[in-house]
């Protein structure tokens, strides 16, 4: 999946990778894809949650070796 930005939130624990993709998508245009890569086992739920009570729509997500990605679409 195409995004317009990757935000590397490896190795970070909750809530830093939600704080992290909040910041990061508040500077991007309606429209653009991030993509967020965590290793948190709790990031996938939480931005996904985080992403519905937004604007934003949380668009795929997908595991490879331990690091969760995860796409979200700016409202």
């Amino acid at each position: 999946m195409n995004s317009n930005k990757v935000l590397d939130a490896k190795g970070l624990a909750c809530p830093m990778p939600i704080v992290k993709t909040k910041k990061t998508i508040a500077g991007m245009e309606s429209g653009e894809v991030l993509e967020i890569h965590a290793t948190d086992k709790g990031a996938k739920n939480d931005l996904a949650a985080w992403a519905r009570s937004t604007e934003n729509e949380l668009l795929s997500d997908k595991e490879e070796e331990g690091v969760f990605k995860i796409w979200i679409k700016k409202g």
